[in-house]
């Protein structure tokens, strides 16, 4: 299929999911379970649109599981290299935000989206 034009919508988007998976293996960064996924979706859209996003903002959402899990997750994630924490003016509070290696692997991804749409 590689060399091959996609023939339905659906092709573009499966190629997609070949180059991504292509990019999780590089060992830039620790890989992330499903939860850890989410929780990443979570502060890059917040990030995106700026909001500010603490630790105990992330254990408030109930989508994504128990306030301790959330925050073992939040560690794992620091430890793998996805997430830091900030220190604001309480310092019992922390802003989540991306590190720069995460930026550049939702950089790494949108060129693998235009890649797949094109078809190259």
């Amino acid at each position: 299929m590689d060399d091959m034009k996609p023939t339905r919508p659906a092709d573009i988007y499966l190629r997609f999911l070949n180059l991504m998976d292509a990019l999780r293996t590089l060992p830039t960064l620790g890989p992330l379970d499903p939860l850890e996924e989410r929780v990443l979706a979570v502060v890059a859209r917040a990030r995106q649109t700026q909001d500010r996003l603490s630790v105990r903002d992330l254990m408030a959402q109930d989508q994504l599981g128990a306030p301790a899990t959330i925050h073992a997750r939040v560690t794992a994630m620091r430890k793998k290299g996805w997430l830091l924490l900030a220190s604001t003016d309480d310092s019992r509070r922390k802003q989540v935000d991306l590190t720069p290696a995460a930026l550049a692997y939702f950089d790494e991804l949108s060129g693998l989206m235009v890649k797949a749409a094109k078809g190259s």
